[in-house]
């Protein structure tokens, strides 16, 4: 969760752009924040330099917000605190830089017992948001040994949508805490923040899929073998 100083310099730090972030798809920035005499990083995603897709409709900022709030309200803390700024290129989103170990991925991190916990509960939360482009280059190991999940802009779709590298814990029993939570979730409407950001029909299919995933209390499996998204990392 967003400190108070944290919240703070992304909602009203002054805003350098730094450069472009490599290999995105659409623009991102890195965004040097400075507030007070205090600095910091952060990932610009501005709306108008995004590429138009044919099945998410234009905003998928706003996604990335979703997401964030989704995290939140599970409990989980796995996206980096995220907010709508205006920023050079316009509105956008803004999410507190992870100064990662960026030779480390999905593929490296799963070989490592110690991690499992933390990426049964991304694969967990990706089924849920319905992520159509979970690639091991999103899981990012933080320098306290935390693992992020980053680039969410392609989830919420009412249609399953899911594509992902994790698949390593499929037909496993899902966690009995990540269960509880997902029935927490499930049970409830959901929170305006969150609400706010994605349409009806996405906010009911959210739900569903807590609901279905909750009850099921396993990790899918892909019998094609195709909901890989490309490239891999």
């Amino acid at each position: 969760m967003a400190t108070t100083f944290t919240d703070a310099l992304l909602t009203r730090g002054r805003i350098t752009l730094r450069g472009r972030m490599p290999a995105a798809s659409n623009a991102t920035f890195l965004a040097e924040l400075e507030l007070d005499g205090a600095a910091g990083l952060a990932v610009y995603k501005p709306g108008r330099g995004e590429r138009p897709l044919w099945d998410f409709p234009p905003g998928l900022f706003a996604r990335e917000l979703a997401a964030y709030q989704l995290s939140e309200a599970l409990g989980w803390g796995l996206v980096p605190p995220t907010v709508r700024r205006e920023g050079p290129y316009g509105e956008g989103s803004l999410q507190l830089f992870v100064p990662a170990d960026f030779e480390q991925h999905y593929f490296t991190l799963r070989e490592n017992p110690a991690h499992h916990a933390r990426l049964k509960r991304i694969c967990v939360f990706d089924v849920v948001a319905n992520n159509a482009d979970r690639k091991a280059g999103h899981c990012l190991l933080a320098p306290d040994g935390a693992i992020f999940a980053v680039d969410n802009g392609l989830c919420f779709h009412v249609e399953p949508k899911l594509r992902t590298v994790i698949w390593d814990f499929g037909g496993e029993p899902i966690p009995e805490g990540l269960g509880d939570d997902l029935r927490r979730f499930a049970a409830a409407p959901l929170p305006d923040a969150l609400a706010a950001l994605l349409a009806p029909a996405e906010c009911r299919a959210l739900l569903a899929r807590a609901h279905a995933l909750a009850q099921e209390g396993r990790f899918p499996t892909d019998a094609s073998g195709v909901r890989y998204p490309w490239p891999l990392v």
